[in-house]
């Protein structure tokens, strides 16, 4: 159900990646849009640690299976559902935590050269927001990129700071060994079988309650434990979202889902 993306040379949702250049992008411009079509049918999106205290009041927060587990926003319980934006990529309700890892498209920080630690800005070319319009605001002055493109690279930075803190944060809670394979088993009325949702990680309350003095007040000083509580509170948000796949018609018959 939250299988991390899968290894591949470009990560989730990038089709493509071109340094963004004042010689060869002077003209371009970013159009406002109020869609995101590769946001349909996709049922997980990464989190940073950072996001867990307002994303948990909206999205159940798990974390991957596999040996590199990492935070997953979850959008549906089943593979291809999205029950927050429709099927054109809108946005159902506007009261929503829109994570940071989607409000980054289609731009992203890379290394262009393996021998170099210098990270560049990059965007998605195949993405339609980005191009030699006659409307929307400009990526350049002259050579000089404009104030809405040293928005964008701030913004781009800080996710990639974000990023390294999620990862110590994830290096912390297996080498706790607090993980374990998450079950949620949801019972709707008139129905003759429990859907069972698996494929997944969580933090184990029991051993977390069992944590040595040490342990525990190390999580304390280093700000894991609010996290990990934004974490377990938002599992409440699986009903939810199961709510929401009743209604919008996307669950399927009753059987063990993993």
């Amino acid at each position: 159900m939250a299988s991390a993306p899968q290894s591949q040379s470009l990560p989730l949702f990038y089709n493509d990646l071109v340094p963004l250049s004042s010689q060869i992008h002077s003209e371009y411009r970013l159009r406002a849009a109020d869609k995101a079509p590769f946001l349909v049918g996709q049922h997980a999106v990464p989190l940073t640690v950072e996001e867990f205290p307002l994303a948990q009041r909206f999205l159940p927060i798990v974390f991957s299976v596999g040996d590199e587990p990492v935070p997953l926003g979850l959008f549906g319980l089943n593979e291809g559902v999205n029950v927050f934006f429709d099927d054109t990529g809108k946005l159902v309700d506007d009261n929503f935590y829109v994570p940071a890892y989607i409000r980054r498209y289609p731009y992203l920080l890379a290394r262009l050269r393996p021998e170099s630690d210098e990270l560049s800005l990059c965007f998605d070319p195949t993405t339609d927001t980005i191009g030699a319009f006659e409307d929307g605001e400009k990526l350049f002055d002259g050579d000089q990129p404009s104030e809405l493109t040293k928005g964008i690279l701030d913004f781009a930075r800080n996710f990639e700071e974000a990023g390294q803190r999620t990862a110590q944060f994830m290096k912390e809670l297996k080498e706790l060994d607090l993980l374990m394979e998450g079950e949620v088993s949801i019972q709707p009325d008139q129905a003759a079988q429990p859907f069972v949702y698996r494929g997944f990680q969580m933090v184990d309350e029991n051993k977390l309650n069992e944590m040595r003095g040490d342990q525990l007040r190390k999580i304390v000083q280093n700000g894991m434990l609010p996290l990990i509580y934004a974490h377990l509170f938002s599992l409440g948000q699986m009903r939810e979202v199961f709510g929401r796949q009743v209604q919008q018609g996307k669950v399927p018959a009753p059987q063990l889902v993993s």
